[in-house]
């Protein structure tokens, strides 16, 4: 469809039994690789055409541009299939021409391999990969329901150069799958597998015995994962950089203070929903590289260990205390004083009134994101003052602040024009004024 909205040179014609592709030329006629005419039976309608030259790349780089928005005129073979998924090269590209399906099996195109969503890949299918393509370094099985323990073994073991895994809401998946690319992966430098229940406590230690440059790890909802496998991953991945845990209601103080006190170079933390105490959390003050910190509904979260981490962590850029009621305005104050790296805030459900947001807009220089959505206490007054006051602010969520005038808004719009306001009515417009831009009417969405 893209080729036909904005390649208009291609001629259409009947297909031949071996796909091949013509273009047409300036005098109207058909172009080919080799210069000279194009033979054609009129009989049959048939067009019999040398294989593609390197040249009618233009016309893909054409489509390519325009379906992904892309703005350099012009790319290599390599490097515009390098811009399609897996899907796109095997059922689309591939079948084009014999030219362009010996490109897309070249090795390059399978290092990395997103298969994320397709329910057609299943044990079969990974160990053919495995066998074919040893050459694998980074895999996405996420949603994958029909993939099992097996077949992630048998990548794993045909495949030691693997760096990057990601196998999100796999629930069928367990530590039989783990261990094995740990064992056979020592330099995986990064496992998401949030969502999978059946993981226990040996597949992270399996991870720390042997996988040392492991870098990266999301563990959300893995419920279960506890304090043993979390400490036996920190002790043995000193190189860690982002870790992210949510929900994991085996993991408390003892985690927070083992990667605390083993990783030094944690970058991004998230404790969402874990049982983890303002005890644990002020540990998270020995990390200087601490960049991002997600501290969403935490149980018995103080402002005092709030403030300590901000004060601590110089270069700590993005803080989340959504849901966390104990949170209040003189918080919030100390954090906008001593926040000299932070960028973004975000404050839903806590315990602030208009105060927290005028002090964002009177002491922060760096602040450009601010969430205060249901955060029941906010009116106009506290919206008007940090949109006049704040220099670096860039969004304000406001969504269900029932106090604040949705006039009050539309005026904040115009007159701050480099703000984004959200709120239930603003988020619906911009979504409206999207959709008109991608062609939508009201007229037409009934027949649709």
């Amino acid at each position: 469809q893209v080729c036909k909205r904005k390649c208009s040179e291609v001629q259409r014609c009947t297909p031949c039994k071996q796909p091949r592709c013509a273009f047409a030329a300036p005098d109207g006629g058909l172009e080919n690789g080799g210069g000279g005419e194009a033979a054609s039976n009129s009989e049959t309608g048939h067009c019999h055409l040398p294989l593609c030259p390197q040249r009618h790349w233009k016309a893909l780089n054409c489509c390519l541009m325009a379906f992904k928005g892309l703005k350099t005129p012009f790319f290599p073979p390599s490097q515009v299939l390098s811009h399609l998924t897996v899907k796109e090269r095997c059922l689309c590209a591939s079948l084009v021409c014999k030219y362009w399906r010996d490109l897309c099996l070249d090795f390059q195109f399978w290092k990395q391999i997103d298969l994320s969503g397709l329910q057609q890949v299943n044990d079969d299918l990974l160990v053919k990969i495995a066998s074919r393509r040893q050459n694998v370094t980074e895999i996405n099985i996420s949603d994958c329901r029909a993939v099992h323990d097996h077949g992630v073994s048998s990548l794993a073991s045909q495949c030691p150069g693997l760096q990057k895994y990601t196998a999100y809401r796999c629930k069928q998946l367990g530590d039989i799958s783990l261990c094995a690319l740990a064992t056979h992966c020592p330099l995986l430098v990064k496992v998401h597998v949030g969502n999978q229940d059946k993981l226990t406590d040996a597949a992270l230690k399996k991870l720390g015995e042997h996988c040392s440059e492991l870098k990266d790890i999301h563990l959300g909802q893995c419920y279960g994962i506890s304090d043993d496998g979390i400490m036996a991953l920190a002790r043995g991945c000193p190189k860690l950089q982002r870790l992210y845990l949510q929900e994991n209601k085996m993991v408390t103080d003892q985690s927070v203070r083992a990667v605390a006190e083993h990783c030094p170079e944690l970058q991004f933390v998230g404790f969402m929903g874990c049982p983890v105490t303002s005890q644990g959390v002020i540990h998270l003050t020995a990390l200087r590289n601490l960049s991002v910190l997600d501290l969403r509904h935490i149980s018995e979260l103080n402002n005092e260990t709030v403030m300590e981490v901000v004060r601590k962590c110089r270069n700590l850029s993005s803080l989340n205390l959504c849901l966390n009621w104990s949170i209040n305005d003189r918080c919030v104050e100390i954090i906008a004083k001593e926040g000299r790296s932070l960028k973004e805030l975000y404050l839903v459900s806590c315990k602030i009134t208009d105060h927290a947001l005028i002090a964002i807009g009177q002491y922060s220089s760096t602040i450009e994101t601010v969430d205060a959505g249901w955060c029941k206490d906010i009116t106009d007054q506290g919206a008007t003052q940090i949109a006049q006051s704040s220099k670096s602010l860039r969004y304000l969520g406001l969504m269900r602040c029932d106090k604040v005038n949705e006039e009050t808004v539309e005026r904040l719009v115009v007159q701050y024009p480099h703000i984004v306001f959200s709120t239930v009515m603003q988020d619906c417009k911009r979504t409206l004024e999207r959709a008109y831009q991608m062609g939508w009417s009201p007229n037409t969405s009934n027949t649709s």
